[in-house]
């Protein structure tokens, strides 16, 4: 099947950190029906089969591999991979994340704090740190954020420092890389149906017993996302569709955030 560049991502390289997840597989399903290539890197071996498992179009290839995205030297390897396999990056999900335990501030033990701002605020640094170099004109970088990279979350000390820190990389990256025509944008995902938020919400009756606040925010549309419907958001952002939009923090949250 031949498709044209309607889609916005036809034939377009793209990168996928943190492919294996709900939203990763999301991200690289709908990427493969719009015909781009996309090399989907994640630290679980065993998870990554299920990319293998997407259906592909005859015009879009799916390669895998497996990365630590807070070691460097990994990071250069995926990027390479890429550039080896298509000669250029055009797109870049930075969708690695670990959300860490759920504990209060004061019971937070700081191996943990360190492994969170490692995979999330590292590892986003070092991406854009190895991809932009190789990234043409007209490229586009989006950074997974979330919600919680504006508001506080009780609970949730090294997450929400990091998803901050996220949209201040996001920002700064936007700046510098205008003048080469590259976009950078931040996603910012509400409450997800899937793995991390059945352990943060199993987590919560742990936390309430620590005396911290547990109490969930109101979401206006009185539902959590689909992984497929944030997905469409980040395919948006990563496509041409959105060629006049760059250093914004975009919001999948139901309305979590209005006011």
């Amino acid at each position: 099947m031949t498709m044209t560049n309607e889609s916005g991502l036809s034939g377009k390289v793209l990168v996928v950190t943190g492919a294996a997840g709900d939203l990763g597989i999301a991200v690289v399903r709908a990427a493969v029906t719009r015909g781009a290539h996309v090399l989907a890197v994640d630290l679980d071996e065993h998870a990554l089969n299920r990319i293998s498992a997407i259906d592909r179009t005859s015009d879009s290839i799916v390669a895998t591999t497996v990365a630590d995205v807070s070691e460097e030297s990994h990071c250069a390897r995926y990027v390479a991979e890429a550039v080896d396999r298509w000669g250029r990056i055009d797109c870049f999900f930075n969708n690695a994340g670990i959300e860490g335990p759920v504990a209060s501030i004061d019971r937070l033990a700081v191996k943990d704090f360190d492994r969170v701002m490692a995979v999330n605020v590292r590892g986003a640094f070092l991406g854009m740190k190895h991809v932009l170099p190789v990234m043409l004109r007209g490229g586009s970088i989006v950074n997974t954020a979330s919600t919680a990279g504006t508001v506080g979350g009780g609970g949730l000390a090294a997450y929400v420092a990091s998803k901050h820190a996220v949209i201040g990389l996001t920002k700064t990256a936007a700046l510098e890389v205008a003048e080469r025509g590259i976009r950078v944008n931040a996603l910012c995902p509400g409450r997800i149906s899937g793995r991390m938020m059945s352990r943060i919400d199993s987590s919560s009756d742990a936390l309430a017993a620590t005396g911290a606040a547990s109490t969930r925010p109101d979401i206006p549309l009185g539902r959590y996302a689909t992984p497929e419907e944030v997905a469409a958001t980040a395919i948006f952002l990563l496509s041409d569709h959105s060629s006049y939009t760059t250093g914004s923090s975009y919001f999948v949250d139901g309305g979590r955030t209005i006011g």
